[in-house]
C-alpha cells in the first residue's frame, strides 16, 4: 500500500521548514523547465536503484513526478528496500501547478 501526501500537506510542510526529503524523479529536461521547490533532490526514476544509498531511509521522503504514476512506482521500490516513511505526492507537479502556480510550464 502506497501512502500519499496531498499538495496542501506538502505546501504546509515546506512553509513550516519541516525536515524531510522531497524527491523529484522526473527526467533532466522536465526538471530544467520546472520544479516544486529548490529544496528538492533530483534523481531520475531510472537512476534510483544505483543512487538509493544517497537517500536517508530514516527520513520522511515525499516523491513526485509529473502526475504521480512514476513516483508511485519509486515509492513501491523504496518500500521494498527498507524505506518506511515514503509518500507519493498525489497528482504530482501537475496538481501543484494547478493549485499553487498556474503559470508554471510543465512538459
Amino acid at each position: 500500500m502506497i501512502k500519499e501526501k496531498s499538495i496542501q500537506e506538502l505546501k504546509s510542510m515546506l512553509d513550516n521548514n519541516q525536515d524531510f526529503i522531497l524527491l523529484d524523479v522526473r527526467t533532466e529536461n522536465e526538471v530544467l523547465v520546472s520544479s516544486i521547490s529548490n529544496k528538492s533532490i533530483h534523481i531520475p526514476m531510472n537512476e534510483i536503484p544505483s543512487k538509493i544509498d544517497s537517500l536517508n531511509n530514516k527520513k520522511q521522503i515525499i516523491v513526485y513526478c509529473k502526475s504521480g504514476q512514476r513516483s508511485a512506482k519509486v515509492c513501491e521500490y523504496l518500500n521494498q528496500n527498507n524505506f518506511i516513511e515514503t509518500y507519493n505526492l498525489k497528482g504530482g507537479i501537475l496538481a501543484w501547478a494547478k493549485e499553487f502556480d498556474p503559470s508554471m510550464f510543465i512538459m
